[in-house]
């Protein structure tokens, strides 16, 4: 990989160099973190990359073909796998979902019951429109939240389990059977919304999600190691994953070598299913922050990723006023919601440098992008640790790299 000399791109070297000494000594030493990578670029060239840490128990360290589970780092590829679609004329953002689903007709609203009461509904105020699917306002929720009697339905049912007992369309059909938590647009709850837009682009493309993003993303953007499960020969490469236990600290989650990403999932998950390497989503975030097109492959217009990029939360609210949910990918304030990114609408509320329209996201094992298309920087941080919010890393990276601009 040719890393670019950072003062020709407005980047102070040392003060690059001074985020790998932090990761190293608050991170790593300490053994909070057992590995990080971070991948921050100009203009798409690479000006910062640093591996730091083992891949795995026996002590083998990352490098740049190291393999990660980005969890909801998946979520912009979905979308994008949608607005592919709307821009062929096949489906629109206020298309209500019950049009290529049928399954969600007549949906309704939670109105009591649950825990072994059958659930009461009353109607929806507005049908779910693929908008609320992008921008989560949808109405649905996600089994881990442990929250409502609903989430705990999620549960029972298995909703969540890649390798259960449903594929994508059988769980298409088994949410049709549950309440939503509330009337679609009144809310914003982080949940499974954009597996259930995956369904939508298998129905509308007539592909499977899997092979839509490979014929479509993966193979024209040459993201060549991002996949739903990791091939054979390449499952040496999986980093070992962790999660974090109160009063013990991080214990193994999923090893590389046994993990459950070797098997391909029944349920491909479009919100969060995806492996992949920081080079291969710095080429995603690269075709982001260049309009839609990355060397010569044209994946969508540019006037499709500036609708994305906008703030699409009804009234242009925030997070802080709209979230009923568990949240930890973001800070909220100033914080609003695009179709399928987080989008900075108000620097000085988020209380952390950076530039309004920067829009990211993160995933649950602390995994994370941005790209800010004001400066023209694109940041990719991989890491193995759930849940993303046990440490403050995100807003440590982000005001690192804003502070090495010169």
């Amino acid at each position: 990989m040719k890393i670019s000399k950072p003062a020709n791109h407005g980047f102070d070297a040392d003060r690059l160099a001074a985020i790998d000494g932090f990761l190293k000594e608050r991170y790593l030493d300490s053994g909070k973190l057992p590995n990080t990578q971070l991948l921050v670029a100009h203009e798409g060239k690479v000006v910062h990359f640093a591996s730091q840490g083992a891949a795995r128990e026996d002590g083998t360290a990352i490098d740049e073909g190291s393999l990660f589970r980005i969890a909801s780092m998946t979520k912009p590829i979905t979308s994008i796998a949608f607005m592919m679609l709307v821009e062929q004329g096949k489906v629109a953002v206020d298309t209500p979902v019950h049009h290529v689903l049928p399954e969600f007709k007549g949906l309704g609203v939670y109105n009591g019951g649950g825990a072994g009461v059958p659930f009461q509904t009353k109607p929806t105020s507005e049908p779910m429109r693929m908008v609320d699917l992008l921008r989560h306002t949808s109405g649905l929720t996600y089994g881990f939240q442990n929250r409502s009697n609903i989430d705990a339905a999620y549960r029972e049912a298995k909703m969540e389990n890649w390798h259960g007992g449903h594929d994508l369309q059988g769980f298409v059909a088994a949410l049709g059977k549950l309440p939503l938590e509330f009337s679609p647009g009144e809310g914003w709850n982080y949940s499974v919304s954009t597996d259930v837009l995956g369904a939508v682009v298998e129905r509308v493309s007539g592909q499977t999600l899997d092979a839509f993003f490979h014929d479509h993303i993966f193979a024209p953007l040459k993201m060549d190691d991002t996949f739903f499960h990791v091939p054979a020969d390449k499952i040496d490469r999986l980093t070992d994953c962790y999660t974090f236990v109160a009063g013990t600290g991080r214990i193994m989650y999923d090893r590389g070598d046994k993990s459950a990403w070797s098997r391909m999932p029944k349920l491909l998950s479009g919100g969060g299913g995806l492996v992949s390497t920081a080079l291969d989503y710095h080429r995603f975030c690269s075709m982001l922050l260049g309009g839609g097109e990355l060397d010569g492959a044209r994946i969508v217009g540019r006037k499709t990723i500036e609708l994305m990029t906008k703030n699409h939360l009804p009234g242009n609210s925030d997070l802080a006023t709209m979230s009923q949910s568990l949240f930890s990918e973001a800070a909220n304030a100033g914080t609003g919601f695009g179709l399928g990114f987080a989008v900075n609408m108000d620097v000085a509320k988020s209380m952390v440098p950076g530039s309004a329209g920067e829009y990211y996201w993160g995933g649950m094992f602390s995994t994370a992008f941005f790209v800010d298309p004001v400066e023209r920087i694109t940041m990719v941080f991989m890491t193995q640790m759930s849940p993303s919010n046990v440490y403050p890393i995100r807003r440590e990276l982000k005001t690192m790299i804003y502070s090495a601009l010169t």
